[in-house]
Protein backbone atom coordinates (compact mmCIF):
# COMPACT_ATOMS: atom_id res chain seq x y z
CA UNK A 1 0.00 0.00 0.00
CA UNK A 2 1.25 3.62 -1.06
CA UNK A 3 1.55 5.99 1.71
CA UNK A 4 -0.21 9.03 1.88
CA UNK A 5 3.14 11.40 0.48
CA UNK A 6 2.98 9.19 -2.44
CA UNK A 7 -0.43 8.70 -3.28
CA UNK A 8 -1.79 11.10 -4.73
CA UNK A 9 1.33 12.93 -5.67
CA UNK A 10 1.87 16.55 -3.18
CA UNK A 11 -0.24 19.11 -4.93
CA UNK A 12 -2.32 17.34 -7.83
CA UNK A 13 -5.99 16.35 -7.58
CA UNK A 14 -6.97 13.00 -7.17
CA UNK A 15 -8.11 12.69 -11.04
CA UNK A 16 -5.04 14.28 -12.54
CA UNK A 17 -2.71 13.06 -10.64
CA UNK A 18 -3.27 9.29 -11.75
CA UNK A 19 -4.77 10.34 -15.32
CA UNK A 20 -1.22 8.83 -17.48
CA UNK A 21 -3.07 9.01 -20.95
CA UNK A 22 -0.08 11.82 -22.03
CA UNK A 23 1.78 9.05 -19.95
CA UNK A 24 1.27 6.47 -22.39
CA UNK A 25 0.81 8.55 -25.34
CA UNK A 26 -3.09 7.93 -26.18
CA UNK A 27 -5.40 9.68 -27.92
CA UNK A 28 -8.75 10.92 -26.09
CA UNK A 29 -11.61 8.97 -26.37
CA UNK A 30 -12.96 8.81 -30.11
CA UNK A 31 -15.92 11.18 -31.13
CA UNK A 32 -17.90 8.34 -32.85
CA UNK A 33 -19.83 10.96 -34.83
CA UNK A 34 -16.73 12.90 -36.20
CA UNK A 35 -16.10 12.50 -39.88
CA UNK A 36 -12.64 11.06 -40.83
CA UNK A 37 -11.22 10.16 -44.34
CA UNK A 38 -10.18 7.36 -45.55
CA UNK A 39 -7.78 8.72 -47.86
CA UNK A 40 -4.72 7.80 -45.56
CA UNK A 41 -5.27 3.66 -46.47
CA UNK A 42 -3.73 4.67 -50.04
CA UNK A 43 -0.46 3.04 -50.50
CA UNK A 44 -0.25 1.49 -47.47
CA UNK A 45 0.99 -2.31 -47.05
CA UNK A 46 -1.66 -3.81 -44.88
CA UNK A 47 -0.98 -7.48 -43.61
CA UNK A 48 -3.92 -9.34 -42.47
CA UNK A 49 -3.48 -13.34 -40.53
CA UNK A 50 -6.81 -14.90 -41.06
CA UNK A 51 -7.82 -12.64 -43.95
CA UNK A 52 -8.87 -14.95 -45.86
CA UNK A 53 -12.66 -15.08 -44.82
CA UNK A 54 -14.85 -13.43 -42.30
CA UNK A 55 -14.06 -9.85 -41.03
CA UNK A 56 -10.33 -10.31 -42.53
CA UNK A 57 -11.58 -10.60 -46.48
CA UNK A 58 -13.85 -7.88 -45.41
CA UNK A 59 -11.31 -5.88 -44.53
CA UNK A 60 -9.58 -6.48 -47.15
CA UNK A 61 -12.14 -5.15 -49.76
CA UNK A 62 -12.84 -2.17 -48.11
CA UNK A 63 -9.47 -1.49 -47.92
CA UNK A 64 -8.24 -2.26 -50.96
CA UNK A 65 -11.14 -0.29 -52.51
CA UNK A 66 -9.16 2.50 -50.86
CA UNK A 67 -5.84 2.05 -52.56
CA UNK A 68 -4.44 -0.57 -50.44
CA UNK A 69 -2.05 -2.54 -50.57
CA UNK A 70 -3.02 -6.21 -49.00
CA UNK A 71 -1.25 -8.86 -48.12
CA UNK A 72 -3.69 -11.92 -46.78
CA UNK A 73 -2.01 -14.99 -44.27
CA UNK A 74 -4.55 -18.00 -43.86
CA UNK A 75 -4.32 -21.79 -44.20
CA UNK A 76 -7.28 -21.76 -46.47
CA UNK A 77 -5.56 -21.31 -49.94
CA UNK A 78 -8.33 -21.96 -52.10
CA UNK A 79 -10.07 -19.21 -50.64
CA UNK A 80 -7.04 -16.59 -50.16
CA UNK A 81 -6.08 -17.31 -53.98
CA UNK A 82 -9.55 -16.04 -55.09
CA UNK A 83 -9.99 -13.29 -52.46
CA UNK A 84 -6.42 -11.86 -54.23
CA UNK A 85 -8.11 -12.47 -57.66
CA UNK A 86 -11.21 -10.24 -57.04
CA UNK A 87 -8.68 -7.90 -54.90
CA UNK A 88 -6.87 -7.30 -58.00
CA UNK A 89 -10.13 -7.17 -60.36
CA UNK A 90 -11.24 -4.46 -58.51
CA UNK A 91 -12.11 -0.94 -60.06
CA UNK A 92 -8.34 1.50 -59.28
CA UNK A 93 -7.14 -1.27 -56.91
CA UNK A 94 -3.78 -1.78 -56.35
CA UNK A 95 -2.38 -4.82 -58.76
CA UNK A 96 0.09 -5.39 -55.49
CA UNK A 97 -2.07 -8.07 -53.38
CA UNK A 98 -0.72 -11.08 -52.61
CA UNK A 99 -1.64 -14.33 -50.53
CA UNK A 100 0.51 -16.76 -48.30
CA UNK A 101 -0.42 -20.05 -46.97
CA UNK A 102 0.61 -19.44 -42.77
CA UNK A 103 -0.63 -21.70 -40.24
CA UNK A 104 -0.76 -18.91 -37.24
CA UNK A 105 0.52 -21.31 -34.65
CA UNK A 106 4.13 -21.98 -36.32
CA UNK A 107 6.11 -19.32 -35.60
CA UNK A 108 8.33 -19.93 -39.28
CA UNK A 109 4.93 -19.85 -41.54
CA UNK A 110 4.44 -16.10 -39.39
CA UNK A 111 8.40 -15.34 -39.81
CA UNK A 112 7.84 -16.06 -43.56
CA UNK A 113 4.55 -14.15 -43.89
CA UNK A 114 6.08 -11.33 -42.73
CA UNK A 115 9.42 -11.25 -44.94
CA UNK A 116 7.06 -11.86 -48.00
CA UNK A 117 5.07 -9.03 -47.45
CA UNK A 118 8.06 -6.36 -46.93
CA UNK A 119 9.76 -7.72 -49.85
CA UNK A 120 6.36 -8.15 -51.88
CA UNK A 121 5.08 -4.53 -52.03
CA UNK A 122 6.23 -1.31 -54.18
CA UNK A 123 7.36 0.51 -50.64
CA UNK A 124 9.16 -2.45 -49.24
CA UNK A 125 7.38 -1.59 -45.65
CA UNK A 126 4.41 -2.98 -43.70
CA UNK A 127 2.49 -0.31 -42.24
CA UNK A 128 -0.15 -1.68 -40.87
CA UNK A 129 -0.89 -4.77 -39.27
CA UNK A 130 -3.84 -7.09 -38.27
CA UNK A 131 -3.99 -10.17 -36.21
CA UNK A 132 -7.14 -11.57 -37.33
CA UNK A 133 -6.60 -14.93 -37.30
CA UNK A 134 -9.12 -16.60 -35.11
CA UNK A 135 -11.30 -19.73 -34.44
CA UNK A 136 -14.15 -20.81 -31.82
CA UNK A 137 -14.51 -24.47 -30.82
CA UNK A 138 -18.40 -24.62 -30.69
CA UNK A 139 -18.29 -28.62 -29.57
CA UNK A 140 -16.47 -26.98 -26.19
CA UNK A 141 -14.77 -29.99 -24.87
CA UNK A 142 -12.58 -28.04 -22.51
CA UNK A 143 -15.34 -28.28 -20.22
CA UNK A 144 -16.15 -31.79 -20.66
CA UNK A 145 -12.70 -33.81 -19.42
CA UNK A 146 -13.05 -37.79 -20.34
CA UNK A 147 -11.83 -40.00 -18.38
CA UNK A 148 -12.27 -43.68 -17.70
CA UNK A 149 -14.06 -43.42 -14.08
CA UNK A 150 -13.89 -46.98 -13.03
CA UNK A 151 -10.59 -46.74 -12.75
CA UNK A 152 -9.82 -43.83 -9.63
CA UNK A 153 -6.51 -43.67 -11.21
CA UNK A 154 -7.40 -42.95 -14.46
CA UNK A 155 -6.87 -38.78 -15.72
CA UNK A 156 -8.33 -37.35 -18.71
CA UNK A 157 -5.95 -37.09 -21.31
CA UNK A 158 -4.80 -33.35 -22.34
CA UNK A 159 -7.27 -30.84 -23.35
CA UNK A 160 -6.67 -29.67 -26.95
CA UNK A 161 -6.17 -26.16 -26.76
CA UNK A 162 -6.21 -25.44 -30.73
CA UNK A 163 -8.51 -22.48 -29.84
CA UNK A 164 -5.75 -20.97 -27.27
CA UNK A 165 -2.85 -21.87 -29.71
CA UNK A 166 -4.63 -19.71 -32.48
CA UNK A 167 -6.32 -17.27 -30.71
CA UNK A 168 -3.46 -16.52 -28.16
CA UNK A 169 -0.21 -18.07 -29.08
CA UNK A 170 -0.84 -16.97 -33.31
CA UNK A 171 -2.07 -13.44 -31.75
CA UNK A 172 1.26 -13.17 -29.52
CA UNK A 173 3.73 -14.32 -32.64
CA UNK A 174 1.80 -11.79 -34.76
CA UNK A 175 2.13 -9.09 -32.84
CA UNK A 176 5.59 -9.54 -31.69
CA UNK A 177 6.86 -9.72 -35.37
CA UNK A 178 4.58 -6.76 -35.77
CA UNK A 179 6.40 -4.60 -33.59
CA UNK A 180 9.92 -5.52 -34.73
CA UNK A 181 8.28 -4.84 -38.57
CA UNK A 182 6.15 -1.66 -38.06
CA UNK A 183 9.19 0.28 -36.55
CA UNK A 184 11.52 -0.13 -39.55
CA UNK A 185 9.39 2.55 -41.10
CA UNK A 186 11.35 5.40 -41.02
CA UNK A 187 10.11 8.59 -41.95
CA UNK A 188 8.29 10.38 -44.70
CA UNK A 189 9.94 12.81 -47.26
CA UNK A 190 8.80 15.71 -45.02
CA UNK A 191 10.54 14.32 -41.99
CA UNK A 192 7.48 13.52 -40.27
CA UNK A 193 7.35 9.49 -38.65
CA UNK A 194 5.25 6.93 -40.98
CA UNK A 195 1.97 5.46 -39.38
CA UNK A 196 2.88 2.02 -38.01
CA UNK A 197 -0.78 0.54 -36.78
CA UNK A 198 -1.01 -2.80 -34.77
CA UNK A 199 -5.06 -3.79 -34.92
CA UNK A 200 -5.86 -6.62 -32.22
CA UNK A 201 -9.22 -8.27 -33.04
CA UNK A 202 -11.11 -9.80 -29.55
CA UNK A 203 -14.57 -10.26 -28.90
CA UNK A 204 -17.57 -9.52 -27.09
CA UNK A 205 -16.47 -12.69 -25.08
CA UNK A 206 -13.35 -10.27 -24.28
CA UNK A 207 -14.98 -8.36 -22.16
CA UNK A 208 -17.76 -9.88 -21.04
CA UNK A 209 -18.35 -13.85 -20.32
CA UNK A 210 -19.61 -16.32 -22.33
CA UNK A 211 -20.90 -19.62 -20.33
CA UNK A 212 -20.12 -22.75 -22.30
CA UNK A 213 -16.92 -21.19 -24.24
CA UNK A 214 -14.28 -21.30 -21.58
CA UNK A 215 -11.31 -21.56 -24.00
CA UNK A 216 -12.50 -18.75 -26.28
CA UNK A 217 -13.47 -16.49 -23.32
CA UNK A 218 -9.87 -16.88 -22.39
CA UNK A 219 -8.37 -16.35 -25.40
CA UNK A 220 -10.35 -13.07 -26.01
CA UNK A 221 -9.91 -12.26 -22.45
CA UNK A 222 -5.94 -12.46 -23.13
CA UNK A 223 -6.20 -10.50 -26.52
CA UNK A 224 -7.83 -7.69 -24.43
CA UNK A 225 -4.83 -8.03 -21.72
CA UNK A 226 -2.34 -7.86 -24.71
CA UNK A 227 -3.88 -5.15 -25.73
CA UNK A 228 -4.18 -3.24 -22.13
CA UNK A 229 -0.79 -3.54 -21.60
CA UNK A 230 0.64 -2.87 -24.88
CA UNK A 231 -0.84 0.53 -25.34
CA UNK A 232 0.56 1.88 -22.50
CA UNK A 233 4.23 0.63 -24.05
CA UNK A 234 3.71 0.57 -28.04
CA UNK A 235 4.62 4.07 -28.27
CA UNK A 236 8.40 3.43 -27.78
CA UNK A 237 8.15 2.32 -31.19
CA UNK A 238 6.65 4.60 -32.54
CA UNK A 239 3.19 2.16 -33.21
CA UNK A 240 -0.47 2.47 -32.40
CA UNK A 241 -2.05 -0.18 -31.03
CA UNK A 242 -5.65 -0.60 -30.91
CA UNK A 243 -8.66 -3.27 -30.92
CA UNK A 244 -12.33 -3.93 -31.90
CA UNK A 245 -14.46 -6.53 -30.30
CA UNK A 246 -17.17 -7.79 -31.73
CA UNK A 247 -20.41 -9.16 -30.65
CA UNK A 248 -22.47 -11.67 -32.57
CA UNK A 249 -21.65 -11.82 -36.09
CA UNK A 250 -23.48 -13.71 -38.84
CA UNK A 251 -19.91 -15.12 -40.40
CA UNK A 252 -18.50 -18.48 -41.26
CA UNK A 253 -16.74 -18.14 -38.28
CA UNK A 254 -20.02 -18.19 -35.93
CA UNK A 255 -21.43 -20.97 -37.76
CA UNK A 256 -24.92 -22.32 -37.83
CA UNK A 257 -24.51 -23.52 -34.16
CA UNK A 258 -23.61 -20.17 -33.10
CA UNK A 259 -26.43 -18.97 -34.67
CA UNK A 260 -28.67 -21.03 -32.38
CA UNK A 261 -26.87 -19.54 -29.44
CA UNK A 262 -28.80 -16.46 -30.79
CA UNK A 263 -31.49 -17.37 -32.46
CA UNK A 264 -34.45 -14.79 -31.86
CA UNK A 265 -31.66 -12.12 -30.53
CA UNK A 266 -30.10 -9.38 -32.92
CA UNK A 267 -26.74 -9.86 -34.81
CA UNK A 268 -24.18 -6.99 -35.35
CA UNK A 269 -23.34 -6.40 -39.28
CA UNK A 270 -20.42 -7.41 -40.65
CA UNK A 271 -20.15 -3.51 -42.67
CA UNK A 272 -20.57 -1.95 -38.98
CA UNK A 273 -17.26 -4.17 -37.79
CA UNK A 274 -15.83 -2.77 -41.36
CA UNK A 275 -16.46 0.64 -40.17
CA UNK A 276 -14.81 0.54 -36.84
CA UNK A 277 -11.73 -1.00 -38.08
CA UNK A 278 -11.31 1.56 -40.95
CA UNK A 279 -11.77 4.26 -38.50
CA UNK A 280 -9.10 3.15 -36.18
CA UNK A 281 -6.98 2.43 -39.51
CA UNK A 282 -7.75 5.37 -41.00
CA UNK A 283 -7.54 7.92 -38.80
CA UNK A 284 -4.19 8.39 -37.23
CA UNK A 285 -4.39 10.28 -34.51
CA UNK A 286 -6.79 7.58 -33.00
CA UNK A 287 -3.95 5.62 -30.37
CA UNK A 288 -4.43 2.98 -27.63
CA UNK A 289 -8.58 3.03 -28.05
CA UNK A 290 -10.99 0.01 -28.00
CA UNK A 291 -14.06 -0.33 -29.76
CA UNK A 292 -16.88 -2.79 -29.03
CA UNK A 293 -19.52 -3.18 -32.63
CA UNK A 294 -22.80 -4.83 -31.72
CA UNK A 295 -26.48 -4.66 -32.99
CA UNK A 296 -27.55 -1.20 -34.10
CA UNK A 297 -30.41 -0.15 -32.28
CA UNK A 298 -29.96 -2.80 -28.92
CA UNK A 299 -26.72 -1.93 -27.41
CA UNK A 300 -25.70 1.44 -26.11
CA UNK A 301 -29.48 2.28 -25.73
CA UNK A 302 -33.05 1.19 -25.11
CA UNK A 303 -34.34 -1.69 -27.90
CA UNK A 304 -35.82 0.06 -30.68
CA UNK A 305 -34.62 3.91 -30.09
CA UNK A 306 -30.92 4.97 -32.32
CA UNK A 307 -28.86 3.50 -34.66
CA UNK A 308 -25.53 3.32 -32.81
CA UNK A 309 -23.64 -0.32 -33.15
CA UNK A 310 -20.38 1.34 -32.02
CA UNK A 311 -18.74 2.52 -28.69
CA UNK A 312 -15.58 2.33 -26.70
CA UNK A 313 -14.46 -0.10 -24.46
CA UNK A 314 -11.91 0.30 -21.46
CA UNK A 315 -12.39 3.70 -22.44
CA UNK A 316 -11.31 5.22 -19.00
CA UNK A 317 -8.92 2.52 -17.55
CA UNK A 318 -5.52 4.76 -17.88
CA UNK A 319 -7.34 7.91 -16.39
CA UNK A 320 -7.24 6.60 -13.26
CA UNK A 321 -4.20 3.68 -12.30
CA UNK A 322 -2.46 1.93 -9.35
CA UNK A 323 0.47 3.69 -7.67
CA UNK A 324 2.72 0.66 -9.73
CA UNK A 325 1.55 1.60 -13.53
CA UNK A 326 2.37 5.41 -12.71
CA UNK A 327 5.31 5.16 -11.63
CA UNK A 328 6.04 2.48 -14.17
CA UNK A 329 4.99 4.44 -17.19
CA UNK A 330 6.90 7.69 -15.53
CA UNK A 331 10.17 5.51 -15.39
CA UNK A 332 9.65 4.30 -19.12
CA UNK A 333 9.51 8.19 -20.22
CA UNK A 334 12.10 9.34 -18.50
CA UNK A 335 14.13 6.43 -19.71
CA UNK A 336 13.00 7.49 -23.39
CA UNK A 337 14.77 11.00 -21.96
CA UNK A 338 17.84 9.75 -21.06
CA UNK A 339 18.31 7.72 -24.40
CA UNK A 340 17.52 10.50 -26.72
CA UNK A 341 20.19 12.41 -24.74
CA UNK A 342 22.53 8.98 -24.51
CA UNK A 343 22.44 9.17 -28.73
CA UNK A 344 22.78 13.17 -28.81
CA UNK A 345 26.31 12.95 -27.06
CA UNK A 346 27.36 9.79 -29.00
CA UNK A 347 26.84 11.66 -32.14
CA UNK A 348 29.21 14.37 -30.44
CA UNK A 349 31.41 12.23 -29.67
CA UNK A 350 31.70 10.93 -32.91
CA UNK A 351 32.12 13.94 -34.82
CA UNK A 352 35.11 15.04 -31.85
CA UNK A 353 36.74 11.59 -33.10
CA UNK A 354 36.44 12.04 -36.54
CA UNK A 355 37.42 15.73 -36.73
CA UNK A 356 40.29 14.60 -34.20
CA UNK A 357 41.83 11.73 -36.58
CA UNK A 358 41.43 14.41 -39.62
CA UNK A 359 44.87 15.58 -40.77
CA UNK A 360 45.83 18.80 -43.03
CA UNK A 361 43.65 18.88 -46.37
CA UNK A 362 40.93 17.17 -44.75
CA UNK A 363 42.34 13.66 -44.60
CA UNK A 364 42.56 11.17 -41.81
CA UNK A 365 45.60 11.04 -40.30
CA UNK A 366 47.90 7.64 -41.44
CA UNK A 367 45.23 7.71 -44.79
CA UNK A 368 46.98 7.41 -48.38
Amino acid sequence: MADDAAFPPSGAPDDAAWNVLDMAHMSQPIDLSAPYSTSTLAGKTILITGGASGFGAAFARHWAAHGAHIIIGDVSDAAGEALVADLRALPRSSPHHHYQHCDVTVWADQLSLFRFAASATPTRRIDFVVAGAGIVDMANTFDLPVADFSRDDAPPPPPDLKVMNVNMTGVMYTTHLALFWLRRNGRREDETPRDRHLLLISSIAGVAPLPGQTEYTASKHAVMGLFRALRGTSWRHGVRVNVICPYFVETALLGWKGMGMVAGAEVGRVEDVVEAATRLAADEGVVGRGLVVGPRGVVGGEEGKGRQAVWEVYAHDYQRVEVFVWRYLAMLNALKRVRGWVGVVKDFWRLYVNNKGKGKGGKKRGGK
